[in-house]
């Protein structure tokens, strides 16, 4: 029997991918990352201009498997979360809702450690840190070469790569995002539907501090976020309809910033476009399965959900804390890491948490991105009885924090070993 290339082979170098290969190797394990793309161009400006709203125990994972100090730069605390029902035609028209939810992360730093909501950084700023600490620590990566087969018996997983050669491990793992090669050479199909919406995203430079408060108006077309960000930036999230989401990608740079002001109104002075438009559908994916014979799913590849939570990484990092730590358990009880036995941990571990979060997303999408008069009245009225009482409050921050159920050790910010 051939020599392993790795302990465990994973297709997709993003952001969960990365991840998971760091924390295996803060374990003793050997990960070895395959992506279709050279780590340089995912580090274009070009590339995803999306930003991402990071859970207070994820970071705790960073820097428990040394990627922290790379990544603290590029991190913007979120003190305040203000959520607010608003009215057409944008978050800057009309009265105040009296409808309306704040969080502050005041209220949980005696649980918390002093630990923000959040934090907030963009998204190539999350892949440069995570492949500068990947390279540093020596961790291989093939790239690029993306996985195109798998093929498994009783020893291992054999994954042939873009470029015909074929790599083998005792477990491979698909971080390959919601159109996973793996996946379907494993038979594991998915579920999900469109939402018919697109996320309009911007970086925007503003006049006024932002003071770390991210605000969320819930429009009728769906929400609207200012998301702060260093350097007195903000991401803005902007759910429309798929058609109206084509308009304005191709928009002129003045048509967009008029459409963009009547939303996101003067509070916070001038703004000013720091970045391209970047448009992406908004869809529901779920796989039917976590694990096949030698393969594990992590991130989109094993979920897919709308960002109107701001959770969507944040699922994948608990995915990929919790694999790590069934892998590195099994060797030290001298287990086979891809045995089925191994991979149900990991699935038991994840599964309910996923399709529970991914169904309330779902709810949530329903329940907010829509004008009914009912339904926004019996919304508006949930708001404020969360906003009234206090024990609500602070259990909704800590979930949102990662910070309740049963945490991996990297998301409680301790080490594999």
């Amino acid at each position: 029997m051939r020599k392993h290339d790795a302990d465990v082979i994973i297709a997709g170098a993003g952001m969960a991918g990365t991840t998971l290969a760091l924390a295996l190797a803060s374990g003793g394990v050997k990960p070895l990352l395959v992506d279709p793309q050279p780590f340089d161009a995912q580090l274009a400006p070009t590339f995803d201009g999306r930003s991402s709203a990071i859970a207070y125990s994820s970071f705790r994972q960073w820097r428990a498997i040394g990627a922290g100090e790379a990544l603290a730069p590029h991190a913007q605390r979120i003190e305040q979360i203000l959520v607010t029902d608003g009215k057409a035609p944008g978050a800057a028209s009309g009265k105040p809702s009296p409808f309306f939810l704040r969080f502050d992360s005041g209220e949980i730093a005696d649980r918390s450690e002093g630990e923000p909501l959040g934090y907030l950084i963009e998204n190539r700023q999350i892949r440069a840190a995570l492949s500068k600490v990947a390279i540093e620590k020596g961790l291989e990566v093939i790239a690029p070469a993306g996985a195109t087969g798998l093929e498994v018996d009783a020893s291992e997983a054999r994954v042939t790569l873009s470029d015909g050669r074929v790599l083998s491990a005792p477990l491979a793992v698909s971080a390959e995002g919601r159109n996973s090669a793996l996946r379907k050479a494993a038979g594991i199909g998915d579920i999900g539907w469109g939402y018919g919406q697109s996320g309009v995203v911007a970086t925007v430079k503003m006049q006024h501090p932002h003071e770390g408060v991210a605000h969320e108006y819930f429009l009728p077309s769906g929400p609207f976020a200012i998301l702060p960000l260093t350097e007195n930036r903000a991401s803005l999230v902007w759910t429309e309809s798929t058609a109206r989401g084509e308009a304005l990608r191709h928009a002129s740079p003045e048509a967009f910033h008029a459409h963009l002001m009547r939303r996101f109104g003067d509070f916070l002075g001038q703004v000013e476009m720091a970045g391209p438009v970047f448009v992406y559908p908004l869809s529901l994916s779920l796989a039917e399965r976590l694990v096949a014979p030698r393969l594990a799913l992590i991130g989109d590849a094993a979920h897919g959900v709308h960002p109107i939570a701001g959770q969507g990484l944040n699922l994948g990092l608990k995915d990929a804390a919790a694999l790590a730590e069934v892998v590195v358990e099994a060797i030290r009880n001298g287990e086979d890491i891809g045995a089925e036995a191994t991979l149900e941990r990991y699935a038991r571990w994840r599964r309910f948490d996923n399709v529970t979060n991914a169904l309330a997303f779902d709810g949530f999408v329903r329940l907010f991105s829509n004008d009914n008069p009912l339904l926004r009245v019996a919304r508006g009225v949930g708001m404020a009885a969360v906003n009234r009482i206090a024990p609500a409050r602070r259990f909704f921050m800590h979930e949102a924090g990662g910070g309740v159920g049963d945490l991996p050790k990297l998301l409680r910010g301790s080490p594999l070993l």
